[in-house]
Formats: structure tokens, C-alpha cells, sequence
């Protein structure tokens, strides 16, 4: 697969004393903490879990109104995408995801709404990137 890469970005982790993520730009800079749920001390911290909700979510919602755009269907700026992450071991030893996303596309009848969420996973990188590594569901809100 051949990509024309138009934007890059980098982002470090470190473990030090504090546990950080930063963006090469300072734009992101955010301190980690481990969930309890997964043996961490939980803290005020976020975590690479909610990080990837936010990003799907994020990548989504632009899916949506490129897909939209394209179908001449533009989306309500009351649009919302809300990504459920689920992160836990898997049978293999490793470790998963599971991924619901929840899609508001208030004033569209439901079959258009179907058809955009469609067109989006198509373009949406994240979808793209997760499809069959990923258990990824979707619901009309």
C-alpha cells in the first residue's frame, strides 16, 4: 500500500518519575496514570486506553462529515461520535481491544444515518487500521 503522507506528527512516553506523554509540538503533554483495573496505582492521570478512545472518536467524527460531504448529506454541528474502549487480555496471552462507537446524527433518518456511518468506516483510518485486529460495533444513537 502505497500512502501520500500529507501530515506527520511525533509523540513520546516516557517513565520517569512522572509518567508523561508529549507531542513534539507541547500541544499534548499529559501525564499517565495505570488504571487500578489493570494494576495500576490509578491516580489523575490518563491513560493509552482513553487516549485511543478520544483519537477513534476523533477520526470518526472527521469520517462522518467527509462522508457527508461526499454524499451531499452534510452532518449537524450537534453531530457526536462517543468511542466505548474496552481493553483486557486475550486468549492468545496477549492483550485486546473492543471497540463500540456511538453515533448521534440528530434530524437524519435513520437509513441515511446507516449509510453515512457505512461510507465513514470506509474512510475513517482508525477503522481502517483496527479492521480485523479490532472488534469494532456501531450504533445509531
Amino acid at each position: 500500500m502505497t500512502i501520500d503522507v500529507r501530515y506527520r506528527t511525533i509523540a513520546t512516553a516516557s517513565d520517569g518519575r512522572n509518567s508523561v506523554v508529549r507531542s513534539e509540538d507541547g500541544r499534548i503533554g499529559l501525564k499517565l496514570s495505570a488504571p487500578e483495573e489493570l494494576g495500576g496505582a490509578g491516580g489523575a492521570g490518563t491513560n493509552s486506553t482513553q487516549l485511543f478512545a478520544a483519537g477513534f472518536a476523533s477520526c470518526f467524527m472527521m469520517a462522518l462529515k467527509s462522508a457527508g460531504r461526499r454524499c451531499d448529506m452534510p452532518v449537524s454541528q450537534d453531530t457526536a461520535v462517543t468511542a466505548h474502549v474496552g481493553f483486557g487480555p486475550d486468549i492468545d496471552g496477549g492483550f485486546g481491544l473492543t471497540v463500540d462507537l456511538e453515533v448521534s446524527l440528530p434530524r437524519m433518518e435513520r437509513r441515511d444515518a446507516e449509510m453515512l456511518i457505512e461510507q465513514a468506516d470506509a474512510l475513517c483510518s482508525y477503522s481502517r487500521a483496527t479492521r480485523g485486529n479490532v472488534q469494532v460495533g456501531y450504533s445509531l444513537a
